[in-house]
């Protein structure tokens, strides 16, 4: 209760950090130079600012390429929503420039590298396929991630000593990551709750070896998300909605999709737990993607949302949550909701950019990514 209160004072006479990171966010002005000069991120569609677009997205992923993705930026940059995205709103507190994605040869990667793709699944394709769950063509796994990571600093250090000096002072995003592993289980028809619990340790143990794998390659300070609270999101509501069930909580959430997603999060904490104890000298940092969205919800108003629709898609088709499997955000038949920035889903699938906005202000400074400590050492430029 005392916690609850104070995250709510916090709403309404905002702390001056939480002041000085959404300046941050929404004006580029020169400003102190932070201790971290770069990003590294790994994951799915949350964090892909390009890659899936330059792979050639198929599927659920086909419209990202074009309007009306992206049109709150006023461009499509293959980001899944209408304009940015957590790890966007990251850089920014850190006077950093976007990160860009590994796939774009054009690019500088002076800011880091963003090696997530929209789609990408924590276990390779072999492993899901031996349970019956099919990928899309174009998903790349967090092995074929790591992989695109070590090419990178084989073409970038001239030694392992360089590698070190350079991975000292960046941040490494790991994840959110193991979404799409259960999504496609689920979206398929053809896994249980109970089932795909089953696939949870595989999921957790792959996240982990990664983020062991840039340790050993010199990583420093790491953040590991956990998923987002699945039964709340329109997709889901749209497919597994049962009336009479009593699977709805006061939000109008699932809560065995919820009570799924905590169970994911349980477990990537305790993973994340025996990490910190065998790597005491770096930072790793959990981003409770959950509770920050749920923080959201109960303080929707405040924030700016439109109570009434928040489990509503802006973009897509259909009664009730606006979603349809067939008729994804982008494609005849769809259209977009007149004030995008009174929603918080975007396709059903993913968020609006003012709802990932509000999710990152709360994760770094509402207490929702721990050791909150760490995070303020951070962002403290």
């Amino acid at each position: 209760m005392a916690a609850a209160a104070a995250r709510d004072a916090k709403l309404s006479c905002p702390t001056l950090l939480s002041l000085l990171l959404l300046l941050r966010m929404l004006v580029v002005e020169p400003a102190a130079a932070c201790s971290v000069d770069a990003i590294y991120s790994f994951g799915d569609s949350i964090a892909d600012t390009g890659n899936l677009l330059r792979e050639g997205p198929v599927g659920f992923f086909a419209s990202i390429g074009s309007y009306p993705y992206g049109q709150t930026i006023r461009k499509p940059t293959g980001r899944c929503s209408d304009g940015l995205l957590i790890i966007d709103y990251f850089a920014m507190a850190l006077n950093l420039s976007l990160v860009s994605p590994y796939m774009d040869k054009d690019a500088d990667f002076a800011s880091g590298v963003n090696f997530a793709v929209a789609g990408a699944t924590a276990l390779d394709r072999a492993v899901l396929l031996q349970g019956g769950v099919m990928m899309p063509p174009a998903s790349v796994p967090l092995s074929t991630q790591l992989g695109w990571f070590r090419s990178h600093l084989n073409a970038t250090c001239g030694s392992q000593e360089d590698c070190g000096k350079k991975l000292a002072g960046a941040l490494f995003l790991v994840g959110e990551i193991g979404g799409n592993d259960y999504n496609y289980g689920f979206f398929q028809g053809i896994r249980s709750i109970e089932t795909m619990k089953t696939y949870v340790p595989q999921v957790i143990k792959t996240i982990m070896d990664v983020a062991k794998e840039v340790i050993e390659l010199g990583a420093t300070q790491i953040i590991i998300p956990g998923n987002f609270p699945i039964g709340c999101s329109p997709s889901y509501l749209s497919l597994f909605s049962l009336s009479g069930t009593g699977d709805f909580d006061d939000r109008g959430c699932l809560k065995s999709y919820n009570a799924f997603a905590q169970h994911h999060n349980e477990q990537l904490q305790a993973g994340i737990d025996d990490l910190r104890k065998a790597n005491t000298d770096v930072t790793i940092i959990y981003a409770d993607y959950y509770g920050a969205f749920m923080h959201l919800l109960d303080h929707a108003s405040i924030l700016g949302f439109e109570q009434d629709s928040l489990l509503r898609a802006c973009c897509g088709a259909g009664v009730g949550y606006n979603f349809n499997m067939n008729l994804m955000c982008g494609v005849a038949g769809t259209s977009v909701c007149a004030n995008p920035a009174g929603r918080v889903s975007w396709d059903g699938i993913h968020l609006i950019q003012q709802a990932y906005r509000a999710i990152a202000l709360s994760l770094l400074v509402e207490g929702f990514a721990q050791p909150a400590d760490a995070v303020q050492e951070i962002w403290s430029c």
